[in-house]
């Protein structure tokens, strides 16, 4: 071989790696969870993930077909897309969901954008954002089979409930969530994927430690370390540290921006997990993060061998006399949004127990409200054991997504049982769940109802809290009731529903048919 040097002008190829073979080995890497989803929770799984990857193609074709930009389709980062996508749906959405989220995942976030390379935030969790604000009832639900349903292991957990851990790590049993539920084969893949150099190590470590450290801090628990592992092994957070915030194009190139950018990723989805109402909100923390990639390739960057850093200080034009005025300001603006941001932890675990003692001083209020004749409450040991017996899951198979909250005896003046009292959910309201008490007289007969949590359209489910949907109850002794959407009820089990608001009116009837059921077994 010849010892001379071949030069030339550039353009210069430097290695064999295209955009092909990088889509191919992230694909590569996704295949165990993918696996394990279907072995788990059926063809219903296969099905979502062949529609997603489909669609994924599909409309990046025709965009490519409508603006003659050539055949994009073809580098596999469609494939890519509608697979993650896919991998973090229940398996139990319908078909229109995975179609819905890589059409707005491809055309809207990546396509519009200008295409691969030019997406300001990762597609596939842009699109799962978009399902989730668009249809959450619907994305939250995790009845994969008329056997086996329940709230998913972080929910319980979140509830103060006790979580299989290695259910949760294998994605077996009775598991429940996304497809891509598999925390072994996720780990697989991430791994796989930082022995080929795929992804540096800087993102996921950050992330997950971080992640960590918010929860021993922040979760109530301090570093209690199963309470820390089930946060771990629940909620996105390995797959989102793995697979979404990796993503090259939207994440940062330094490996020092990297590890600030793995942090932001950590705290904000500490931050979810600990103080907002949703349990899964890795997606929102990693397309927030995102948008601190263009901030930190510009100003964390290496400098440049043999450049002094005040080189270029003063002149006119130079970016380096811009820098100060820049980012000083967005350090401040950093430091009080900390600032804020650490204060309002602080005010709500100083009010979190005042609130706690609001919501049961609510919750008996609505238990003396529904049963008339009783002056107090007071626990029974076979409800409340009945009610564990539960463990928080749905409340049998005919009456939707109903739970079995809490259940009391009423007593009068003299400690007399006048009734019994239920706490019910459903999750089948139009907006999330609908939460209600049920009061019940010794006869059986239904004494009234009241809402705990309703939170549904105005002027038309929230209807359902008006007397007259809620007087409809009263005084009917039913085994059930049945909901009548043309009105005109004649019947005593007969419920009209409110006019416009037919799926909030069934989810109230649903939940105190489970109530009913409930009290008919186990009193």
């Amino acid at each position: 071989m010849s010892s001379y040097l071949n030069v030339s002008s550039g353009p210069h190829t430097r290695s064999r790696l295209s955009t092909g073979n990088v889509m191919r080995d992230v694909c590569i890497s996704l295949v165990p969870a993918a696996a394990v989803g279907v072995w788990h929770f059926g063809v219903r799984a296969l099905i979502i993930i062949i529609a997603s990857i489909a669609t994924a193609v599909l409309t990046e074709l025709v965009f490519d077909l409508i603006t003659k930009r050539g055949a994009t389709y073809k580098d596999g980062s469609a494939v890519v897309t509608g697979l993650l996508l896919a991998l973090c749906l229940s398996p139990c959405v319908p078909i229109y969901i995975p179609i819905l989220g890589s059409l707005f995942a491809i055309l809207f976030v990546k396509c519009f954008f200008g295409g691969l390379g030019k997406n300001f935030m990762n597609p596939a969790l842009a699109g799962r954002c978009f399902l989730l604000i668009s249809f959450s009832s619907t994305m939250t639900n995790y009845q994969y089979t008329d056997a086996v349903s329940s709230a998913t292991p972080l929910v319980s957990l979140l509830d103060g409930k006790t979580v299989n851990l290695t259910t949760m790590f294998l994605g077996s049993g009775d598991a429940t969530g996304v497809i891509g539920c598999s925390i072994g084969a996720l780990l697989i893949g991430g791994l796989y994927l930082l022995l080929i150099d795929a992804i540096t190590w800087e993102i996921p470590v950050s992330a997950l430690v971080v992640f960590s450290l918010f929860i021993g801090l922040f979760g109530g628990h301090g570093f209690d370390p199963m309470y820390i592992l089930a946060n771990l092994l629940g909620g996105g957070i390995v797959m989102g540290a793995f697979f979404m915030a990796t993503d090259p194009v939207t994440s940062p190139v330094t490996s020092v921006g990297q590890l600030i950018y793995g942090a932001a990723v950590g705290v904000l989805a500490g931050v979810f997990r600990v103080f907002a109402t949703a349990a899964d909100s890795v997606s929102y923390a990693i397309i927030i993060a995102n948008l601190l990639t263009p901030l930190l390739d510009t100003y964390v960057v290496p400098l440049p061998y043999g450049l002094r850093k005040n080189a270029n200080a003063g002149k006119a034009g130079s970016s380096s006399a811009l820098t100060p005025k820049m980012f000083m300001p967005a350090v401040r603006l950093t430091v009080i949004t900390l600032l804020a941001g650490l204060g309002l932890a602080g005010v709500f675990n100083l009010t979190k127990n005042t609130i706690e003692a609001q919501k049961e001083a609510k919750k008996r209020a609505s238990y003396l409200e529904v049963l008339p004749e009783a002056v107090d409450v007071k626990a029974s040991d076979e409800l409340t054991a009945a009610v564990e017996a539960l463990a928080g899951g749905v409340y049998g198979t005919d009456f939707g997504k109903a739970y079995i909250n809490d259940a009391i005896i009423g007593v009068d003046e003299s400690g007399n049982e006048v009734g019994y009292v239920v706490n019910a959910s459903s999750g089948d309201g139009f907006d999330g769940k609908i939460s209600l008490s049920v009061g019940v007289n010794k006869d059986g007969a239904v004494q009234a109802i009241a809402f705990t949590e309703l939170n549904e359209t105005a002027g038309m489910g929230m209807r359902c809290d008006e007397p007259e949907f809620k007087d409809q109850f009263a005084g009917k002794a039913v085994e059930s009731f049945v909901l009548n959407k043309a009105g005109g009820s004649t019947e005593d089990f007969e419920i009209d529903s409110v006019s416009g608001a037919s799926i909030s009116s069934g989810a109230v009837v649903n939940a105190v048919n489970a109530a009913l059921d409930f009290l008919h077994k186990n009193s």
